[in-house]
């Protein structure tokens, strides 16, 4: 078998629909098959107390120093606030984004410059750049989902800053029957699942828990140590750690599955 090729793959992503496009495509273009079930939805902001708070800060947003985007999604809802509100991000604000995709589209939406870390795609990685280093006192915001972690921002305020959330879409729980995900996977024999966040990992085990035994032994990949740990916590057996939620670092992570001969095909 090539080196390059997903032949054999049978591969869940359970991304939401904004960003499953592009790596079901990639896994198609290298002989896998992709089926979408996502287990997450993104949905506009609602509720007025919530708009008004968000639309106040973003009129604001010449009086923060750094501004943090977290996702591709806070990147591409993020737009439309800002947009209607300021315009554009003033060039004295350090932009940062969490991974290269993320930076990538930021740049490319708010034609700016975008900082990001070069030594992996989570918040712990974001705290180790230098701009974050020295920031008493000044007044940072972060543009993500409605509620997520909250180890970035506690940890900011612990070096002085002052962090707002621009919190510019939320997310909802997709709503299935519990044997969709067990039909799903024994009808489009699949063999391996992809899962990028841990609201995720926990909707999939919700799903999974009248048939664990089966499901448990199915190999996950994910995208950070962090997620792996969880993962394996919760009793699945093979949890491989792409150290990035990128299409090129997940896809690099299924071909190693698929070059070792261990995937699992039923008829």
């Amino acid at each position: 078998m090539n080196l390059a090729s997903l032949q054999g793959l049978n591969v869940l992503v359970t991304r939401p629909a904004p960003q499953q496009q592009s790596i079901r495509e990639a896994i198609k273009s290298l002989g896998g098959h992709a089926i979408h079930f996502p287990l997450i939805d993104i949905v506009p902001l609602r509720g007025t107390e919530n708009i008004q708070e968000l639309e106040q800060k973003v009129r604001a947003l010449d009086s923060y120093q750094v501004l943090i985007f977290v996702s591709t999604n806070g990147a591409r809802l993020g737009k439309e606030w800002f947009t209607n509100y300021a315009a554009k991000i003033p060039d004295k604000i350090d932009v940062i984004a969490v991974g290269p995709t993320t930076a990538k589209m930021v740049s490319t939406l708010f034609e700016c410059t975008v900082m990001h870390s070069d030594t992996g795609m989570t918040s712990e990685d974001i705290l180790s750049l230098p701009v974050l280093k020295e920031i008493a006192g000044k007044h940072i915001g972060i543009v993500r989902g409605k509620g997520g972690r909250e180890l970035l921002a506690k940890e900011l305020c612990q070096r002085g800053a002052i962090v707002d959330y621009f919190e510019v879409y939320q997310r909802e729980i997709h709503v299935y029957e519990p044997e969709e995900l067990i039909n799903v996977v024994n009808c489009e024999q699949i063999n391996v699942v992809t899962i990028t966040s841990g609201e995720a990992l926990a909707r999939f085990s919700d799903l999974a828990i009248d048939n664990k035994a089966a499901l448990s032994l199915i190999p996950l990949v994910v995208p950070s140590a962090r997620l792996a740990s969880q993962a394996e916590r919760l009793g699945y057996k093979v949890v491989r750690n792409s150290n990035g939620a990128d299409n090129s670092s997940m896809l690099t992570v299924l071909k190693d599955i698929a070059s070792s001969g261990s995937i699992r095909n039923e008829g």
